[in-house]
């Protein structure tokens, strides 16, 4: 099984110029020992438990009725079988308990066993490392043979070349990805950073420095598998699980992040526990928690001019735009036909946001125009965009009315957001499988590249502005010259060993810029 759940870009000018390796020294092992000691010591306490209640289920048995099988359980001592003696335990095992017993040397030189001149290959490995100002990281949230990991791809635009940088292991299936431009953990500090934020099946959220390569832990954690306590770095006994929801920490899965890119060291967070959750990235605590929702509440976005309002979809199939601010308020609330997959607020005029569902259709809504009850909701336009549930949707930050729908039909399409509706300009299959992930690039250098991933597991960076019902569409949009003659469409994948760039055979379903009773759009505006 192989499969990509999730993508996001890092602007250019974010990462590091030069990443460096992960480095295991003094204070890291200290960490990391006394993280893993608590693991340990939670599972051997569970060990106990489970051994205790054992216990308790073979003497409440009912005893044999044979006397000589008895006498063989003491004859042979089977009675003590499950019973540790100090003598055979031994010396305690620790994750890292023989680190410290190994030699080493504080320089190279004097290690007998190095044999390889000072700095041989470290120029080799620096330029590998090296991220220029003109690309872009790609991120991906990736499921491979069993194995969770999180994929940090290079693009360079200008040499259409795609390519695995580094990649990060996780404890389980991921489920959604936030790039943060704020180191977490730092109070007072507002230097820009270059981390990740990470959702899974399991309950907390896991922060990674995408500046460092090959890091065996994360940054930090928000949720329950926080050890750290609000005093410095100290660690702390880990708190006793619990699966009932709670204002500290979610207890199921985590569906959606939202990053607040004006406060920047809050991050929302929305979950299968029904709440959603506002953590201080620099306490690393959950400054709030919201229960505005009945069921899994699998998407969330911050308002893009009113800074403390949050949008949130849910499976109980409705959508509510909250101010965090104030938490017991009455919240504007609307309904629709079925589960939500994904809500969006329209960046180039923030009164209007879309919601996209499990049935393919395609909301585009006007906050202005709240419903009384969310029976009563109204759209401005409803569009049947696919058959199946529309999984993957974004809105170009760059290009106004430019808006991509993917599905798991595995169809990726095209918008064209006019006054009077939406017009379909084009219509892909980008052998992804299922569509999961649509994003457009965040600069505007790359502003007609779309990120496409789905349960193929592969992703691949369509550059839109090749495609000739694009040019015509967006012409007027576009800054640049348009050239009609016939360009070869740019699809770039990362490399194989048999190809240097992934070419899709398919031929687009170009929407002519006519709407048509096909394109399934239809207004509400008459009724």
């Amino acid at each position: 099984m192989s499969m990509i759940t999730a993508t996001v870009w890092v602007p250019r000018g974010a990462p590091a110029q030069f990443p460096t390796r992960y480095e295991f020294n003094e204070d890291e092992y200290d960490r990391i020992s006394k993280l893993a000691k608590l693991q340990l010591d939670d599972a051997k306490e569970e060990l106990d438990e489970a051994r205790s209640a054992d216990r308790k289920s073979r003497n409440g048995e009912t005893k044999m009725e044979v006397d000589g099988d008895d006498d063989d359980l003491k004859e042979y001592q089977l009675d003590k079988y499950d019973d540790e003696s100090e003598e055979d335990e031994g010396v305690p095992m620790s994750m890292f308990g023989n680190v410290k017993a190994l030699a080493y040397h504080e320089s190279n030189d004097d290690d007998p066993y190095i044999t390889l001149p000072k700095d041989e290959g470290s120029d080799d490995e620096r330029e590998e490392l090296q991220i220029l100002a003109t690309d872009n990281l790609l991120l991906a949230a990736k499921v491979e043979d069993e194995v969770a990991h999180l994929e940090v791809y290079v693009y360079e635009d200008e040499a259409d070349n795609l390519y695995v940088h580094h990649d990060i292991m996780l404890p389980a299936i991921p489920l959604c990805v936030e790039w943060l431009d704020v180191a977490v953990g730092k109070e007072g500090s507002d230097a820009r950073a270059n981390f990740v934020a990470v959702g899974t099946f399991d309950p907390d959220i896991e922060i990674w420095d995408l500046d460092i390569v090959d890091g065996m832990y994360p940054n930090a954690i928000l949720g329950q598998g926080d050890t750290t306590t609000n005093e410095g770095s100290k660690l702390g006994k880990k708190r006793k699980k619990s699966n009932k929801t709670n204002e500290e920490y979610h207890v199921d899965a985590i569906l959606s992040l939202a990053a607040n890119r004006t406060h920047r060291n809050l991050l929302a967070s929305s979950s299968a526990d029904q709440t959603v959750k506002l953590w201080d990235l620099n306490s690393k605590k959950c400054a709030k928690s919201y229960g505005h929702h009945t069921d899994k509440v699998c998407s969330i976005e911050w308002h893009p001019t009113t800074t403390t309002v949050l949008l949130s979809g849910s499976y109980d199939r409705t959508v509510v735009a909250a101010d965090m601010r104030a938490p017991g308020a009455k919240v504007p609330r609307w309904g629709v036909e079925s589960d939500v997959e994904i809500v969006r607020w329209d960046p180039h005029d923030p009164n209007f946001f879309y919601i996209t569902t499990e049935k393919g259709v395609l909301h585009r809504h006007d906050i202005r125009l709240a419903p009384s009850s969310p029976e009563a909701s109204k759209p401005i336009w409803r569009l049947q965009a696919h058959e199946d549930a529309l999984s993957a949707f974004d809105v170009n930050p760059h290009i106004p009315g430019f808006i991509a729908t993917g599905s798991s039909d595995k169809e990726v399409k095209l918008w064209n957001i006019a006054p009077d509706g939406p017009t379909m300009v084009v219509s892909r299959n980008l052998d992804v499988g299922k569509v999961f992930s649509t994003t457009f690039g965040p600069d505007g250098a790359v502003s007609f590249r779309l990120a496409v991933a789905g349960s193929k597991g592969v992703v691949q960076v369509w550059d839109t502005s090749t495609n000739a019902a694009v040019r015509r569409a967006f012409a007027d949009r576009m800054g640049t010259a348009v050239d009609y003659q016939d360009v070869k469409e740019r699809l770039v994948g990362v490399e194989d060993d048999d190809s240097s760039e992934s070419e899709s055979g398919d031929e687009p379903e170009e929407g002519g810029g006519e709407r048509q009773e096909g394109d399934g759009w239809e207004s509400m505006e008459e009724e």
